[in-house]
């Protein structure tokens, strides 16, 4: 559902494709599990996509969009690739990238178990333990990172 602000009394539904770059990869910890975030510099709806006469879409990658909301979710996002319209430098021409799933396409036999091996989204909680804990086993520790000291934050009373 497509909302353009919160006093909008008249939502529609639709879809809506917004096309960009990710510039930051962040990984949310909910201890449960981890979950990736791509922060994107977005391309302007308006006048930063177009279709040509062949049906191409392309891009001005230069005229950014959507400043206010640049965090997408991995299940919000699909890969595609952009290549620089030899006509005009400023248009990218949008190319998607085939789709891997290849089970309707063979027979085990031809390719052999295709199954894959993912890590799972979730990060290991250490269970409360009576005994002290060996300074090598400490679980919150980066070796590779310097750490440093943040005063305690206080606002002033008015």
């Amino acid at each position: 559902m497509q909302v353009s602000s919160a006093k909008d009394k008249n939502p529609v539904e639709s879809d809506m494709t917004f096309y960009g770059i990710i510039e930051e990869i962040w990984e949310v910890d909910y201890h449960e599990f981890k979950a990736p975030l791509f922060l994107c510099r977005w391309a302007e709806n308006e006048k930063g996509i177009k279709q040509d006469e062949f049906g191409f879409t392309l891009v001005n990658l230069n005229r950014q969009g959507h400043k206010k909301d640049k965090f997408a979710s991995a299940g919000q996002v699909k890969q595609v690739f952009y290549v620089e319209d030899p006509i005009d430098v400023d248009w990218s021409v949008v190319l998607t990238t085939p789709n891997r799933d290849y089970r309707d396409c063979f027979y085990e036999d031809d390719l052999g178990d295709t199954s894959m091996e993912h890590q799972p989204f979730y990060a290991e909680i250490p269970l409360p333990c009576d005994e002290e804990e060996n300074e090598d086993d400490a679980t919150y520790r980066r070796p590779n990172v310097e750490g440093f000291l943040v005063d305690q934050f206080t606002t002033p009373r008015e």
